[in-house]
């Protein structure tokens, strides 16, 4: 509660107005204790106030509280005076111990203020206003002793640091109460605002931040605004909630009395320092926009977005309005940004002209940096829900059905957005894929590429934040759309080796026989040079294609090989006819996929020195 007794004399806007005539005091509201009050205990208060006034001896332990109680009793001397006897020589000397009262109650704040900055540090304010409230010293003036047991009772329950920070920020209430309620309340203000303003600045001098222009961010290379992002969303972080917070709670306690002048000085003290951290957001916002830098305004979006709740807690008040203002303009301006740069990635997608082709097949450099920045981006989900909720991107998903599930229940809109979103970019990269793999002459070579960048989409969504938005059934549809690819390659590709054996059941004459030997080692010979220069980077894929291959070939051919090579015994140069021994075809198929010829003319009896498993005791 306000004591509007004690306060009356403070006014905003007036000059200080000495007390040095009776006249003075006339405004005084009358005090119901002068009534009271007598001859006797005036004259007492005075010469008591005039011993303690003039000894001023600080250093004496608990000395602040016995002057403000002599200052207390003086003020109701002075009441007495003005309403017995307003031309009485007792009020002129009051006067003048009052002014000097006033002036030492001065120079003693601005000396607690300067000398104690170490429990006043933001940190120990707030660890010491979390467990004690605004108004637990209000009645200071009122109970000396009731005084003494809040100040144990609080004590027990913070630390050292927090307990030399209660005592200080105590005697700085007890000396404004007492500034403003004599009269003195503009002095003791503009110390205060003038001190702690300069360790408000201080501090954020001290965490990096600086005065922020526009015209300086255009001159700032890219590398070094993220250097400066990195630094701003600690130092907003600590500069919220502890600085701030800190300055706050402070300002709070000290001028508890008078909400008005609470809110002054917070304005002065913390307005244009928090207005300017929070434009730094903003400038950031209006650079050039491209998707590289998305991840970075994301930073900032996350940071500004996780203290809102602090800064709507702790720039209430009207005056400082435009401190949340400029935090939320920063908001948007960041959103703007990064739905703009979620359009550009996209756009930048389509707009891939890359004609070179992969070599083998492998995996385009596309995909790899379009999945990697995919799956970075599923890493800030909240960001882009909130994004995507306010600024939906329109586009037709009539495609996505069969992958995307419609959201059942309200509270899945949002995730669902997320999930088309993300379902969409990875369609657009395959389609892009697509046109790329119709610039491979060799049908099968396009078949493998696809194959090879689905695989490497799929395995990029399984391992990240992508499978969560997605889902097992894309997943799974995916690998089935994989497995098809990969059964497409094959044929195209190896089709004409199988077909070079005979279909069982067949009797060959000897003739026959060697027409097809010859027929079925040109065919591998053409197949095996082709395909030994494909690439399947991943180890799974490359094994079980390697499998799948084997287990239509090499049984055939064994049994053909067993059935019809004892008819050829007779042949001359019979190596030159069967060239390969079905144990060869296993090691050569094991080669395969490597990226490397491995298949010369002048090789072809040999076998690869390596060998990924042995086919021959798995498909006997």
């Amino acid at each position: 509660m306000e004591k509007k007794s004690k306060f009356a004399f403070f006014s905003s806007s007036s000059p200080k107005s000495h007390p040095s005539s009776p006249s003075s005091f006339t405004s005084f509201p009358p005090s119901p204790l002068h009534q009271v009050f007598t001859q006797s205990t005036m004259e007492e208060a005075i010469e008591t106030a005039e011993a303690i006034i003039k000894k001023w001896d600080p250093n004496t332990p608990s000395f602040t509280k016995i002057f403000i109680k002599c200052v207390r009793d003086l003020r109701k001397a002075m009441h007495y005076l003005v309403s017995q006897d307003s031309q009485s020589p007792k009020l002129a000397l009051a006067q003048t111990l009052m002014q000097i009262a006033m002036t030492r109650l001065e120079k003693e704040f601005f000396q607690i203020l300067s000398s104690n900055r170490d429990k006043l540090d933001p940190e120990s304010v707030s660890g010491q206003s979390s467990t004690s409230t605004n108004s637990e010293f209000e009645d200071f003036m009122q109970s000396d002793d009731e005084d003494d047991n809040e100040i144990k009772k609080a004590n027990e329950s913070i630390t050292k640091v927090e307990k030399a920070s209660a005592v200080v920020m105590t005697d700085l209430k007890a000396i404004a109460e007492c500034m403003v309620s004599c009269g003195y309340g503009k002095e003791c203000v503009k110390i205060y605002k003038r001190i702690r303003k300069s360790i408000v600045d201080e501090g954020l001098s001290l965490l990096g931040i600086e005065a922020y222009k526009g015209s300086k961010f255009h001159r700032t290379d890219w590398v070094t605004l993220e250097h400066m992002i990195k630094n701003w969303t600690k130092a907003a972080k600590i500069g919220v909630t502890t600085l701030f917070r800190g300055e706050k709670l402070l300002c709070d306690h000290v001028f508890s009395a008078s909400s008005s002048t609470r809110e002054s000085c917070f304005y002065e003290i913390a307005n244009e320092a928090a207005t300017n951290l929070f434009k730094f957001p903003e400038f950031v916002a209006k650079e050039k926009k491209s998707h590289e830098r998305i991840f970075s305004l994301m930073d900032l979006q996350a940071a500004l977005s996780d203290l809102w709740q602090d800064i709507e807690m702790i720039f209430h008040y009207d005056s400082v309005a435009g401190v949340k203002s400029q935090a939320l303009t920063s908001l948007q301006k960041l959103k703007v940004s990064i739905h703009s740069a979620l359009t550009d990635f996209e756009s930048t997608i389509h707009k891939d002209s890359t004609k070179a082709l992969t070599p083998g097949g492998g995996i385009h450099k596309l995909t790899r940096s379009t999945m990697s920045f995919i799956s970075s981006l599923s890493e800030h989900i909240s960001v882009l829900s909130e994004i995507l909720a306010d600024h939906p991107i329109p586009r037709d998903t009539r495609l996505l059905e069969p992958y995307v599930k419609t959201p059942m229940l309200e509270e899945e809109e949002h995730n669902h957005a997320l999930s088309v979103h993300f379902a969409w970019l990875v369609l657009v990269l395959l389609c892009k894929l697509d046109t790329k793999a119709e610039h491979y002459k060799d049908v099968s070579l396009s078949y493998l590429f696809i194959a090879n960048n689905l695989h490497f989409i799929i395995e990029t969504v399984s391992s990240s934040h992508l499978r969560d938005l997605l889902g097992e059934d894309w997943i799974t549809k995916h690998d089935d759309k994989l497995s098809a690819y990969a059964a497409n390659y094959e044929i195209s590709a190896w089709s004409y080796v199988y077909m070079s054996l005979p279909e069982e059941p067949t009797e060959l004459s000897p003739e026959e026989a060697k027409i097809y030997f010859r027929r079925f080692h040109t065919a591998f010979e053409e197949a095996y040079m082709k395909q030994s220069s494909r690439v399947v980077p991943d180890a799974k894929l490359r094994d079980e294609l390697k499998v799948s291959i084997a287990k239509k070939l090499v049984p055939e051919y064994r049994e053909f090989y067993r059935k019809y090579l004892p008819m050829l015994g007779q042949e001359r140069n019979i190596e030159m006819l069967v060239r390969f021994k079905p144990d060869n075809l296993e090691n050569y198929i094991s080669d395969l996929f490597h990226g490397t010829p491995l298949l010369a003319s002048s090789s072809v009896s040999s076998s690869s020195s390596t060998s990924w498993m042995s086919l021959g005791r798995v498909l006997s």
